[in-house]
């Protein structure tokens, strides 16, 4: 039976058949969600593992700052102008004529106002003050708080940065926690870099079609539509290539971190990562660097068009250099000021006053790269002892140390002046060593290693090992006087040719450098103009043992005990002899020469600290140096530093000593005041003639930088020392207004026990010649007039 063409197939009422091409749309889908299951759960579970080691464990490499020591201001201290400007701008001051903000300053006259930051010190946080300061006199005046309006005792300009020590990279960065962020920077960075930074979970879906719209359009990756997370990726964890796979890889880490963080850990990693600028191949990152970096001023003191023009340097901190671009960055700043006022995060009146704000950057960047090399050698080499090689790098730990920029400075243009005044053509390249330390304290103000003053390398200051020739002398006469009962300032001196046989059998006969023999004079005469035939004498009578002895204990110096010692037969450097003077310059103290001051951690503890309060000088040594200084001073009024006064130092009363090696291949000056002492070495590294002497090389140096440096009198005084008037030809004591009589400082109770009178003289001349002579009388008052005006 057939089928009829008209019945209908089994099933004619189901649905019809699905075109095929639907049926493998579905199968692929399902594939790729198998796929996608598969093989995307495992790669986000890796990721995911990933992300969170590194982003828990997110540690950036701080660099260890160096800070010089901070500025203490208080009546009475000497202070000109000119050097207080040197200090403010060596801690990125800015002066813009009011000193209202945190790091500028104004002037009028002698008046400052200073608006001084916030700091830590070694004795925990210094709050910023708005200080007006008057000098007058080369002297503090007046220092006054202009906020409470009171007067002050003392305050404190934060220290300048000297030194940087970085990790493996070389990337400026200061941590900061999101609450000490400026609100209206927070605010105001998501309103101009991701608007729905809340709200989104890490992507930004339209914004990335938007750009792959433009990239498919352009045929190339041009536009990325990065979320805050993401830019944060990429600069954690991915490099800036243009490629698909980069691109995926930086949208799972977003998706990844925004699962796992909340938004404010988020945002506080992005600030402190955020890339703002270079200087050579140091990177900037964070706003807390960028803020120092760019205005040399805390974060928290920024003004609103201060945080506009970091916020719009993100997009492009070359393009938008202010330094460099100022009216491509002056138009990005004003460009987020009006997105600000549109979104209402500033009123009216705040925009327009910002926008019409100058850029306020400083003129150079407040990150102070380091200057100081000579003096950072001295710092490593007292660190070491606490922390190895290469500790400090990239720890976040404040090195606070007791440089004067002012000091350091003024050193620095005494050395590269005088040389170039002093330089002959025909003559070998002289360089110079200097050290500049606090007479009181021992601390290191200053230190020169190079005549080119920034140059890294070998430090003359520190590592130079010269012959010191006569500087050693005044050590010979502090062994001397140490024995009152033998020798005082008055005792008379053979200054006649010497005849020494030396143990190896040869005969030492030292000439005085002028090639003459002076005869018969005192002590003080001896050292003030550097008798060598003299001083070999009394040092043959204390003993060139005692002498290397003294210089061992004094400055750990090993010296051989030959009699050549008397006259500087020792090699030794600037910083040593440094020491050495220490001790005359202190009155008498045993203090080392320190350059540091005390380490502060991150959380401006300090967990090292470096002083030192020297043991009172014992009675006899502190007389004794006091009376080498009386001394000394001579030499500077009447010996070898006569031309010190010509220079206009007398006021300072400074004592002060030359040196000179044969052939004149080393000059030497060390010479102190009542506040700084400071040694120069001036030579050539190739160890020739340089034609100069210690007055015409080195004391040149030491000149230069004593008629800027404000510095005290040198008064010598204090219990232990009594003065008496002795005769010129007889070590006796004798009366004021006899002829030939000097006046002479002692070891207290130690005067010439005979005494002579020219009372009784006078009364013999006055019977043999029949009464006064008037013409005899104007004669007498005239000298005792002239004497009185010598001493």
């Amino acid at each position: 039976m057939s089928v009829p063409r008209s019945a209908s197939p089994p099933n004619s009422g189901s649905s019809p058949v699905r075109p095929r091409w639907r049926k493998w749309l579905v199968r692929g889908a399902l594939l790729a969600l198998g796929l996608a299951v598969g093989i995307g759960v495992p790669v986000f579970w890796v990721l995911d593992k990933q992300v969170r080691a590194e982003f828990e464990q997110l540690a950036w490499q701080v660099p260890t700052r160096v800070y010089a020591r901070p500025l203490r201001l208080e009546p009475g201290l000497r202070l000109d102008p000119a050097t207080l400007e040197l200090e403010l701008a060596a801690a990125a001051y800015r002066k813009d004529g009011s000193g209202d903000l945190p790091g500028t300053w104004s002037r009028d006259g002698g008046r400052f106002h200073i608006a001084t930051r916030a700091f830590t010190d070694l004795d925990g946080p210094v709050p910023g003050q708005r200080l007006e300061v008057q000098l007058a006199g080369g002297r503090v005046a007046a220092v006054r708080d202009r906020r409470a309006d009171r007067k002050l005792d003392l305050a404190r300009v934060d220290p300048a940065r000297i030194a940087t020590l970085y990790g493996n990279v070389q990337e400026e960065r200061r941590l900061v926690q999101l609450k000490e962020v400026p609100s209206l920077l927070v605010m105001g960075l998501q309103a101009v870099e991701d608007r729905d930074f809340k709200h989104h979970h890490g992507i930004d879906p339209w914004g990335m079609m938007r750009a792959m719209w433009v990239n498919v359009r352009e045929g190339e990756l041009e536009q990325g539509a990065s979320t805050l997370t993401q830019q944060l990726v990429r600069s954690l964890f991915l490099t800036r290539e243009k490629r698909l796979s980069r691109k995926l890889k930086e949208i799972a880490y977003s998706l990844i971190i925004e699962f796992r963080y909340d938004k404010q850990r988020i945002l506080e990693a992005y600030l402190n990562q955020v890339y703002m600028g270079q200087q050579g191949n140091q990177s900037i990152h964070g706003v807390a660097a960028a803020s120092e970096f760019w205005f040399g001023r805390e974060l928290g003191s920024l003004r609103t068009e201060d945080m506009a023009l970091l916020v719009g340097m993100i997009q492009g901190p070359s393009l938008f250099d202010p330094r460099r671009k100022p009216e491509a960055a002056k138009g990005r700043r004003d460009l987020v000021l009006q997105v600000w006022n549109q979104l209402e995060l500033i009123d009216d009146a705040e925009f327009k006053r910002a926008r019409a704000a100058p850029l306020a950057v400083s003129a150079r960047p407040g990150v102070t790269r380091n200057r100081n090399p000579a003096f950072m050698d001295l710092v490593r080499r007292q660190l070491a002892r606490d922390y190895p090689a290469d500790a400090l790098r990239g720890a976040g730990l404040s090195v606070m140390t007791t440089l004067s920029p002012s000091a350091q400075l003024l050193s620095e243009q005494a050395v590269s002046g005088t040389l170039d005044r002093v330089q002959r053509k025909d003559g070998p390249p002289l360089q110079a060593g200097m050290v500049v330390t606090d007479t009181r304290s021992g601390e290191v103000l200053a230190m020169v290693g190079n005549r080119n003053t920034d140059t890294p390398g070998f430090n003359r200051a520190l590592e130079a090992q010269r012959p010191v020739g006569s500087l050693l002398k005044p050590m010979v006469y502090l062994l001397a006087l140490a024995q009152p009962g033998n020798w005082s300032l008055a005792t008379p001196v053979d200054d006649a040719p010497v005849n020494l046989t030396l143990p190896n059998g040869r005969t030492w006969n030292p000439e005085n450098s002028d090639g003459r023999s002076h005869g018969r004079v005192s002590l003080v005469d001896a050292l003030a103009h550097s008798y060598n035939q003299a001083t070999v004498r009394v040092g043959m009578d204390v003993g060139p043992e005692r002498l290397a002895e003294l210089l061992k204990v004094l400055a750990g110096l090993r010296a051989p005990a030959n009699p050549s010692l008397i006259l500087g037969s020792v090699d030794l450097s600037p910083f040593a002899m440094a020491q050495v003077y220490q001790f005359l310059a202190s009155g008498g103290q045993i203090q080392p020469l320190r350059a540091v001051r005390g380490v502060v951690d991150t959380k401006g503890k300090a967990i090292n600290r470096y002083d030192f309060r020297a043991e009172p000088a014992k009675e006899g040594d502190a007389v004794a140096a006091r009376l080498v200084t009386l001394a000394l001073q001579d030499a500077v009024t009447r010996g070898t530093g006569r031309p010190l006064l010509a220079d206009g130092l007398g006021r300072l009363n400074a004592a002060g000593k030359t040196g000179t090696s044969n052939d004149s291949r080393d000059s030497w000056f060390a010479g102190y005041t009542g506040d700084h002492l400071a040694v120069v070495w001036v030579g050539n590294d190739k160890n020739e003639p340089t034609g100069l002497y210690g007055a015409t090389g080195a004391m040149r140096v030491w000149s230069a930088l004593f008629q800027k440096l404000p510095s005290a009198p040198l008064d010598v005084g204090g219990a232990g020392i009594e003065w008496g008037w002795v005769d010129a030809q007889q070590f006796a004591t004798t009366e004021e207004n006899c002829e030939g009589a000097r006046r002479y400082a002692f070891v207290a109770g130690y005067l010439p026990p005979e005494h002579v009178s020219c009372v009784e003289r006078s009364w013999l001349d006055w019977f043999r010649f029949g009464g006064d002579d008037d013409e005899e009388d104007d004669r007498r008052d005239r000298d005792r007039d002239r004497r009185r005006d010598d001493e």
